[in-house]
């Protein structure tokens, strides 16, 4: 019988992850119930389990006197003679409690409790297995689906993906394998109930950790995200090492990692662009792939106007104001862009070639060309060179 019951346990300790510690400690419990049910109380009962070899014994500790009223708790001194001649008035003596006596109540009751133990420390073993992965990325298991919710199995656990959270015309397949994003694990008497997302901007940015060495390693940090799922996302991204490019890293040998976090995301577009401290330049890579001419950005203010050509208005907006909207999140700015014929118009727009004047290079305005490099004109004669050798492509920015 002990053989077979730490068989038992080792196999419970292996399959359900409970530790052994544990389950003897339901089987401790188990029997004070059993003797309560059996002889009324449990308070004198003290039970004895070898880790070990499993083998256990149960004794009613008794006190001896010399008339008995309580036999559960009371042995009189002529019967504690007859077990040992040692003992005396006032002295307790061990009686040991045989299992099998009790009746089928006491075992059914003893039965529930090892079983009771046994499923509570597997929702607790569960539960913290998923919360470790909660903000993480897993694979599921489409399973069906309920009313518009989908069931998707994680391996042990099932978890729901609500309608708010699927990618708006994604439909699945029963058995298709998916990657989710788990958004919330919370603990219930019936197990851990898992939220899923397939919209969550993190779940682009754990594929990528996932995908690309140098973003695991934090080599090339994802410094900001922004997505529309299903249609776009942009991410912005940085370089801890000067000689690994940010943007090829991710993009990865013809576009392989990139692409491979496509599929995954069904197609969804993914734009990658190299992060910069000055906000100009950063908000010129999110209007990416539109050509900007001049953006004047106010940090304080959180505001910016671009300039692009009158030819990449439509492209800079993008579809249903797309790009814009998404440049506007990744950078944390308000973003006005305009043609040029447009700032023309409302006198936004400086040109370098005729209209500038002589305060305004003597105002202390600031002047960075597109690779963000500064430059303080302190002549008209300097701003002139720097129009020589910047051509058109110039941006400057208002600090």
């Amino acid at each position: 019988m002990n053989n077979e019951l730490l068989e038992a346990l080792n196999v419970l300790e292996e399959e359900k992850n409970i530790s052994k510690d544990t389950l003897l400690e339901a089987i401790e419990n188990s029997l004070v119930t059993a003797c309560k049910n059996h002889f009324g109380k449990s308070d004198n009962i003290k039970v004895n389990i070898d880790p070990e070899t499993c083998e256990f014994h149960v004794y009613q500790e008794k006190t001896v006197v010399e008339e008995v009223e309580d036999p559960c708790l009371e042995i009189s001194l002529a019967n504690a003679k007859m077990i040992d001649s040692r003992y005396d008035l006032g002295d307790t003596v061990n009686i040991e409690v045989r299992s099998k006596e009790f009746g089928r109540i006491a075992t059914q009751n003893a039965k529930n409790v090892i079983l009771q133990k046994i499923r509570e420390e597997e929702r607790k073993v569960l539960f913290d297995e998923y919360y470790s992965k909660e903000r993480d990325v897993v694979t599921g298991v489409v399973q069906r689906y309920i009313g518009k919710n989908v069931s998707i199995n994680l391996g042990k656990v099932d978890a729901i993906l609500t309608e708010g959270e699927q990618i708006k015309g994604e439909v699945f397949k029963p058995t298709e394998r998916i990657k989710l994003y788990i958004l919330e694990v919370k603990s219930t008497s019936k197990g851990p109930k898992i939220l899923v997302s397939r919209t969550h901007p993190e779940l682009v940015k754990r594929l990528f950790e996932s995908e690309v060495t140098e973003v695991r390693d934090g080599i090339v940090e994802i410094k900001s995200i922004a997505r529309e799922a299903g249609s776009r996302t942009k991410i912005a991204v940085y370089s801890n090492d000067p000689d690994v490019d940010p943007v090829g890293a991710c993009v990865g040998m013809n576009g392989a990692r990139v692409n491979a976090i496509v599929n995954e995301l069904r197609g969804e577009k993914i734009d990658i662009i190299n992060w910069c401290e000055n906000s100009a330049i950063l908000i010129q890579n999110a209007l990416s792939p539109a050509k900007v001419i001049s953006v004047i950005a106010d940090d304080e203010e959180k505001t910016a106007k671009v300039v692009v050509p009158d030819y990449q208005l439509s492209l800079a907006i993008g579809k249903e104001g797309q790009n814009a909207r998404l440049a506007a999140r990744l950078t944390g700015f308000k973003i006005d862009i305009k043609s040029e014929t447009q700032a023309r118009e409302a006198g936004d727009f400086i040109d370098y070639e005729n209209d500038y004047e002589d305060e305004y290079y003597e105002d202390g305005e600031e002047y960075y060309d597109e690779n963000g490099e500064y430059i303080e004109p302190d002549t008209e004669e300097e701003l002139d060179n720097y129009q020589e050798t910047d051509e058109d492509e110039v941006n400057d920015y208002d600090e």
